[in-house]
Formats: structure tokens, C-alpha cells, sequence
């Protein structure tokens, strides 16, 4: 390590340059916010500390903020939400790239009073939002499909794009995963064509639609459903994948990915020729990770919490692999509301060290209220283990 890090003089090392990419600490603070506070606490630790802010998502929450705070344009419409009222939902553009993430148009936070509706939320606000990228000149769109309060399969979305769902007498059906189960025919003609546009899933879930891996056994409760609404959504689920897979004459039920967002990544495979990717992936390439931390003396990541989930493809892990690819030798470590994971987990995963919240203030209340001003105390303290010997304080 090198000695005190102020500002460089000749004969002496030039400032550390610390690279932060964290997610959002869920319920308390954004990326932004948390980079920002990071950033701060640095600083006043390190006078001189050169610190690049970087805030991530993993296709989720918060995926539209990271291309955001990369450069792109913000674009807002108003679409259709999960249960069918206006809402003004965001997209991100650069060029003729457009990200989206389903959560704008049709997540959790979109339900009115909070009340979930795991029968009828509908993901149709999503087909607009990408309606309203593709008459913004987006020619590839990357579709985050995090946070869906629905699990409709995606047939909102397709129905958004002129698609018509038709029961047994000709009538199209109602919103939602539950009246899918009266699915007789569905209608393309009217479908808008967007075979000319590009379409990447963002998302770290690999479930298929169907079964007990699938959408509604999986992630139905998570939005609302009851032991008795799963067995309905998944026979709704079943007959929207044989009737659009005869349709189109393939098979996308069983692809990794189709279920994610309740089952909308099945329809964007099948009717959009979608591809998917890890969701931290696809946001460290949009926001030219690899190329602005090549050559950092630190890499700070984080998020609300470091558990199993994080080694299945979270922000944090993503970011490590990341780092190490892009400079190697460089250590990562990890800020968190709580750490559950041993050291010998934090260090297969790339991560060298963790700094939780918990251990400065161990009431949850009081560091979701306080997270800002903690996460500046970690700084300080990631500071002293990782960026040489702090300055003394001046006296008095």
C-alpha cells in the first residue's frame, strides 16, 4: 500500500482513484444515493481521493437510473399500470439504444394503495413503453425484468401491441394471469410489427414459465398468491404457452428465462426473438465499466444485502467478476445493510472484504433511517483498511 493519499506531488504517489459501483440498498437509499455517500465519506477520510461513481442494477430497480447516470436521455410516458389506471413510467435512451425495465410500467410500486393483484395485474403498460422506444428511433432495447407485479405471462404485453386474446365466444378476455385459463384464440394480425428491433432481457432469473420452478409456483407469492391462486395462474400460464406456441409453431415454454417477470420473458422470447442475458451484465456494458475501472486502486460495490442471492448473479458478484477482468489485482469489496456470508463465500465470489451497517448500528429501523450518514462511517473505515494510513486530524 502506498503512504498517506493526498494530493500528488513530484516524488511522491499519485491520489488513489476508487471506482464505486454499488446496487440500491432496497427501501432506503437508490445506487445514486448510496455512491454519492460513499463518495463522500472517502473524501473526507482520504483528502485528495480521486472516486468515480458508478451506480448499478442487475435488470431490476433502478436499471433506467444506472443508464441515466451514464449519459442517456430520459424519456417519460404515460402507460397503462399493473391494474390498468395511468401512470408515467421512464425509459432511458442513447442513440438508437432504449433501456426499459418492466417494473416502470407494471412493478410492485405501481399498485395502487400497495393492494397486490396476483390475478389481474396486467404487464400491457410494458408493450406500450416498448411501443413508445421503438417511435423514439430505439433499434436495440434492453428490457429489465425485474420487480413485475405481474404473472400474466406477458399477454398484456402483447396484447399492447395489437395482439387480440379471444375467449370461446369471440370476446377478448380480461387482464391478467387468471383469465388466460379461458384462452380460445389468438389473433396477430393486428400485431405491430417490430421484427427490425433488437430486444436483450436483463434479468438474473433462468426459470421456466411452467411447473414448480416455473413463474407462479416460484415468484406467485412474492406478489400476492395464495395457495389456491397458484394452481389458477399456472393453468393460465399453461394454456396461453399452447396456444402462443402454436401460433408461432415453436416451443419457448421450457427456455431459461421464461419465467421471469411472471412468465413476460416467455412472451418477449417468443414473439420479440428476444435474448437474454445476466442483468448486472448487460448494466456494467452499458454504463463502460470495464474501460472506467481499468487501472483503479479500489473497487467498492454493495447492496442492501449480502447473502446466497448475491452469488447467483446480484450486482455485487457481477461486479466483482467485472473487476477482475477488467483490472486485475485490483481489490473489490462490498458495503451492505447486513452481510450473511462468510469470508471464505465473499472471497469465491471476488470480493475481498465486507462492510455491513449492521455492525455500526445493529436496530434495522434505525440504519434504514440512517443508512446515508453510516455508509459514510464504512467509507472511513474501508478507507483506513484499504487506502494506506489516513491523515492525522488537525489539531484542535
Amino acid at each position: 500500500m502506498s503512504g498517506p493519499l493526498s494530493g500528488a506531488t513530484p516524488g511522491q504517489p499519485a491520489p488513489a482513484r476508487v471506482v464505486i459501483a454499488p446496487d440500491k440498498f432496497k427501501g432506503s437509499l437508490s445506487a445514486e444515493e448510496v455512491a454519492a455517500h460513499l463518495a463522500r465519506g472517502l473524501a473526507a477520510a482520504v483528502p485528495g481521493v480521486v472516486t468515480e461513481e458508478i451506480p448499478v442494477a442487475d435488470g431490476g430497480d433502478g436499471t433506467v437510473d444506472a443508464a441515466l447516470a451514464a449519459g442517456y436521455r430520459r424519456i417519460d410516458v404515460e402507460v397503462s399500470g399493473p391494474t390498468g389506471e395511468p401512470v408515467t413510467a421512464a425509459f432511458a435512451l442513447c442513440g438508437d439504444v432504449a433501456v426499459i425495465e418492466v417494473a416502470q410500467a407494471c412493478g410492485l410500486s405501481r399498485l395502487p394503495d400497495g393492494r397486490l393483484r396476483p390475478l389481474t395485474a396486467t404487464s400491457y403498460g410494458a408493450g406500450e413503453l416498448l411501443v413508445a422506444a421503438a417511435d423514439a428511433g430505439a433499434g436495440h432495447v434492453v428490457l429489465g425484468l425485474g420487480g413485475s407485479a405481474t404473472t400474466d405471462g406477458g399477454s398484456g404485453l402483447i396484447t399492447a401491441l395489437g395482439g387480440r386474446l379471444l375467449d370461446a365466444a369471440g370476446r377478448p378476455l380480461e387482464p391478467g394471469g387468471a383469465a388466460l385459463a379461458g384462452l380460445r384464440e389468438l389473433n396477430l394480425t393486428g400485431r405491430r410489427d417490430l421484427s427490425g428491433l433488437d430486444v436483450l432481457l436483463a434479468s438474473d432469473v433462468d426459470n421456466p414459465l411452467l411447473g414448480p420452478d416455473g413463474a407462479a409456483a416460484i415468484y406467485g407469492p412474492q406478489k400476492g398468491a395464495s395457495a389456491a391462486d397458484i394452481p389458477v395462474l399456472e393453468q393460465g400460464l399453461a394454456r396461453w404457452a399452447e396456444v402462443a406456441e402454436t401460433a408461432l409453431d415453436g416451443d419457448f415454454r421450457d427456455l431459461p428465462g421464461a419465467g421471469a417477470a411472471g412468465g413476460l420473458g416467455f412472451a418477449a422470447l417468443a414473439f420479440l426473438g428476444a435474448r437474454m442475458q445476466p442483468g448486472i451484465e448487460v448494466v456494467l456494458e452499458l454504463v463502460s465499466f470495464g474501460a472506467r475501472a481499468a487501472g483503479a486502486s479500489l473497487v467498492i460495490t454493495g447492496e442492501g444485502s449480502l447473502d446466497e442471492q448475491t452469488l447467483r448473479g446480484k450486482a455485487p458478484a457481477g461486479v466483482a467478476l467485472a473487476a477482475r477482468l477488467a483490472s486485475p489485482g485490483t481489490p473489490v469489496v462490498a458495503v451492505a445493510g447486513s452481510c450473511t456470508l462468510d469470508e471464505a463465500s465473499l472471497a469465491r465470489a471476488g470480493i475481498a472484504g465486507a462492510y455491513a451497517l449492521s455492525a455500526v448500528e445493529p436496530d434495522l429501523a434505525s440504519s434504514m433511517t440512517n443508512a446515508g450518514p453510516l455508509l459514510e462511517k464504512l467509507a472511513a473505515q474501508v478507507a483506513a483498511d484499504w487506502l494506506g494510513p489516513l491523515p492525522d486530524a488537525p489539531p484542535g
